[in-house]
């Protein structure tokens, strides 16, 4: 990634912690489908432009990865107070500070996770009712996402106790009244696969490092349905080319 100014760094962060990774003023509006869907987001706004031009851009289709000698994840994660949002794109948590990763010798403060419903990144062309994003931000504004896939199975404890209290209302927020043990909802078994991507919505800015853990976890057919109820629509990108990218795993 280029190296900016920190305002812009400020404004990159700012944007990376809204939910889908958007940026907090919908200015201007942006959706997933019609025509402010996807395929136009680079009309929108000469700020969104990348999202046509970009080269590195995300979602992607994780095929014929290369095994590489890729760390073990550095999770420093502890649990935290938390807030969830509902702001009409997707369903996120704020994370209180204190949780990070070690990644290429750096710290990466854990800012929010959220969601998308279908799953945004396919594995093997296989494409997965849910998708958790886990937001990371180094000392200088760079970007590094955890996305974790899951399965239709068995109700997931972790994600248990935050659906009840996701307001139902576009632009509205509810403080958890528990703190959020984050590292509960990764896998346990942490192969993974890593690239360099971009955001996946509005500006779709790009030099974000993203880990794509290969196991996926479960939540339940109910569990699912209620996020869609809330969400009242798919809000995946489609995928986009890898542009001679290599993907490596674990």
């Amino acid at each position: 990634m280029k190296k900016h100014s920190i305002l812009t760094m400020s404004c990159l962060i700012a944007a990376a912690c809204q939910a889908g990774l958007a940026l907090a003023a919908d200015k201007p509006h942006w959706r997933y489908s019609g025509p402010h869907g996807p395929e136009h987001w680079s009309t929108l706004d000469p700020e969104f432009k990348v999202c046509a031009t970009g080269k590195n851009q995300s979602p992607i289709n994780l095929t014929a990865a290369v095994e590489g000698e890729l760390a073990p994840l550095a999770l420093h994660y502890r649990p935290a107070g938390a807030s969830v949002v509902n702001d009409g794109h997707s369903v996120q948590v704020n994370y209180q500070p204190g949780s990070y990763i070690t990644l290429d010798g750096e710290p990466f403060e854990l800012k929010q996770f959220h969601f998308h419903t279908p799953s945004e990144n396919l594995i093997q062309g296989e494409s997965f009712p849910l998708e958790g994003h886990f937001v990371h931000a180094d000392k200088n504004g760079s970007l590094a996402v955890i996305a974790v896939m899951f399965k239709e199975g068995k109700a997931n404890q972790a994600l248990a106790s935050i659906w009840p209290h996701i307001p139902t209302k576009a632009g509205e927020t509810a403080t958890l009244q528990q703190p959020v043990d984050a590292s509960q909802i990764l896998p346990q078994a942490q192969d993974y696969y890593r690239f360099s991507g971009s955001l996946t919505t509005p500006p779709c800015s790009e030099g974000v490092r993203w880990l794509v853990m290969k196991s996926p976890q479960t939540l339940s057919e109910k569990q699912i349905s209620d996020l869609m109820k809330i969400i009242k629509h798919s809000n995946n990108r489609p995928v986009q080319p890898l542009n001679g990218r290599v993907v490596v795993a674990s």
